[in-house]
């Protein structure tokens, strides 16, 4: 039954082999909850003893030697209550061991225009009803029947009204289950868009005022908060309403058991101990059926998680594939019909483009906005998978490569610096030090890198040089700085393949020359350079051209022929407007 519940489709190994290292704690917890539930019938027997035994005959003794019983099958019961209890506290710690940092490879991975910024919560999720009292009630729950069998034993009258009870209250929660699905499913939808709204303008707070849209922001947040909480009361609402239906009738049944007893006891068919022995057999067979019932949108919940964590694994399955070492590449770029359409969108942003590029050689991307130029740098650099086509660096798939070790031969500068919180050294060196490279050789590194790209003796001139920390999103650099910045994170480590887009949109005059000079080192040391640019300075001395038009490439190849090509096609325009 344990492996019906491993995801199974490819790429969800990883989540499997979680599940399955976490099967001893759950084993045991259900052994464990096995014992608890029959501790549980000691106040039962208890009472039959002390009513039909000690209380006749006055046996004392009796009463001593079956309390001290009672005591010890009661600290019994506590103790294992609490070991099964730590048994999934720890199985939830190890899902986040062994999980949440490959949760956290996956949305990296996931190469779309909205990456799933919620994957990590999905996760707490999962690891919340697996470790807590959502899966105590699921262990809990299959072994109503001993107490049911246990008021059988009593009396058959007193079965039946158990029996009865408890189909009651199963119809109950399977309504509840039916009618909470829809419901938590839309809460959790309308949460998941409330919190990405709310990251996306906390993350763009400077531009939210200085356009003015403060009061817009907040009303529109407060809208999506009120849908999210609407959806959330309208589920809580519907499980209240079965809570309590629930909880009236198994008070109800609780005193009709008493009242049932005593009726049983004066006609003389069962003791006058089993009076209350009664109440307490059908109050904990029907305990675990409000305890799932309180759990329930936990548990719905969970399940909606766990479908969203196998269908990021399931869409980022090439992860996992196993690849051969491949020697250090020299920087031959291969772009081989690529073709780039983002969900939602009428036409592909790019339809079937294709060049070369040598090692050592530089080539400029231009054409109109939005005519795919930013776009076909991201599929360049590793960080867009495209639809169909293939990105080859010396004849190698970018997928033959693991993404961390594609990326230690490519140098990418956005068109957003997109730098991080912490030191102006760990951004330069991609926070190598994170991933375990030696400070020594990374503070080198970073040093080399900086001096490449012109930016050392900025850095310098910072209060605490490359030890500055920045705050979230570069916080504490002007726009030119952080640009700078970046391109030196680009040239960390020597790159064989350089990706620049917009390059010098922020740089003033000397940050264009140190650009310039930067470019033709790396070209000058064989790295291939790909330079997206609007502006023609930085576009003088590369070698090759490539036009785009709507998402096409129009032409591509030495650069003075691609210029006259160019002119030619402006000339007849022109006279035309004569």
């Amino acid at each position: 039954m344990f492996k019906n519940l491993l995801p199974s489709r490819p790429g969800t190994e990883p989540l499997a082999e979680a599940l399955i290292a976490c099967r001893t704690h759950f084993i045991w917890a259900a052994v464990f909850s096995a014992l608890v539930n029959l501790l549980y019938l000691t106040p039962t027997l208890y009472m039959l003893q002390v009513y039909d035994r000690v209380v006749p005959t006055g046996g004392l003794m009796t009463l001593v030697f079956v309390t001290g019983v009672v005591i010890f099958a009661l600290a019994t019961l506590a103790g294992l209550d609490w070991l099964r209890a730590r048994l999934l506290l720890r199985a939830g710690l190890r899902l986040d061991r062994m999980l949440a940092g490959k949760v956290l490879a996956r949305v990296v991975d996931l190469q779309t225009k909205a990456p799933n910024t919620q994957a990590l919560r999905e996760f707490d999720n999962v690891r919340g009803a697996l470790s807590g009292q959502g899966m105590l009630a699921v262990l809990d729950a299959p072994w109503t029947p001993i107490y049911l069998a246990a008021c059988f034993l009593l009396h058959p009258a007193l079965g039946l009204l158990t029996l009865v009870g408890g189909l009651l209250l199963f119809a109950l929660a399977w309504l509840n289950e039916r009618d909470s699905r829809p419901r938590l499913a839309r809460a959790i939808q309308s949460s998941n868009t409330a919190y990405a709204a709310q990251e996306n303008i906390a993350g763009q707070t400077e531009v939210v005022r200085a356009l003015g849209m403060r009061q817009a922001s907040i009303n529109r947040q407060i809208e999506q908060r009120r849908l999210a909480t609407a959806g959330q009361a309208d589920a809580q609402f519907a499980g209240g309403r079965y809570s309590g239906a629930i909880k009236f009738l198994r008070l109800t049944l609780q005193s009709l058991s008493l009242g049932l007893a005593a009726f049983l006891a004066v006609r003389g068919q069962i003791s006058a101990g089993a009076i209350i022995a009664a109440s307490v057999l059908l109050s904990r067979a029907v305990a675990p059926v409000e305890l799932l019932v309180g759990a329930w949108p936990g548990l719905i919940q969970a399940r909606t998680s766990w479908k969203a964590l196998n269908d990021l694994f399931a869409g980022t399955a090439s992860r996992d594939l196993p690849r051969t070492t491949l020697p250090p590449p020299a920087g031959a770029l291969s772009v081989e019909g690529i073709t780039v359409q983002f969900p939602g969108s009428d036409a592909p942003q790019l339809r079937a483009a294709s060049f070369k590029l040598s090692p050592g050689q530089t080539l400029g991307v231009v054409g109109a906005s939005g005519s795919g130029k930013t776009t076909l740098a991201r599929v360049i650099a590793g960080a867009l998978k495209p639809a169909s086509g293939t990105v080859r660096l010396d004849g190698a798939e970018y997928d033959a490569r693991d993404g961390d070790d594609l990326a230690r031969y490519i140098g990418y500068l956005p068109q957003v610096p997109s730098l991080f919180a912490g030191s102006i050294k760990d951004n330069i060196s991609r926070f190598a030090i994170a991933a375990g490279a030696p400070v020594e050789s990374v503070d080198r590194g970073a040093v080399a890198a900086a001096m490449a790209a012109g930016a050392h003796e900025m850095i310098q001139r910072l209060p605490h040089g490359y030890d500055t920390v920045l705050g979230p999103f570069g916080q504490g650099l002007s726009t030119g700085q952080a640009q700078r910045i970046a391109l030196a994170r680009a040239l960390y480590g020597d790159p064989v393949l350089l990706v620049l887009d917009e390059p010098n949109s922020n740089l003033d005059q000397d940050g264009e020359s140190a650009l310039m000079s930067a470019i033709l080192a790396a070209a000058a040391r064989g790295a291939a350079v790909v330079i997206i640019a609007h502006r023609a300075g930085v576009l003088a001395r590369v070698d090759r051209l490539l036009l785009m038009r709507d998402g096409v490439v129009q032409t591509e190849g030495p650069r003075e022929a691609v210029l006259e090509t160019m002119r030619a096609a402006v000339r007849p325009a022109e006279a035309v407007k004569q």
